[in-house]
């Protein structure tokens, strides 16, 4: 399941990073978003959501949330 499936305001635990995209893996993982860390969707927007990683909010687009294994 990808982030864009997740419930409002339940905290899941991220699977993995589905893409080829080195940066991408690289700017996920420099959000603290990785492997075995707890994440939350705040909101889903028309473009993509904001979502909590480790105490800090972000507004993450579609494509990255695709990417993005719960």
């Amino acid at each position: 399941m990808s982030l864009l499936d997740a419930n409002e305001g339940e905290e899941y635990i991220v699977k993995g990073i589905i893409t080829e995209d080195e940066e991408l893996n690289a700017f996920l993982f420099s959000l603290g978003c990785y492997e075995g860390e707890p994440i939350t969707v705040i909101s889903h927007l028309k473009g993509g959501c904001v979502v909590s990683i480790k105490d800090a909010r972000y507004n993450i687009d579609n494509d990255l949330a695709k990417a993005i294994s719960i």
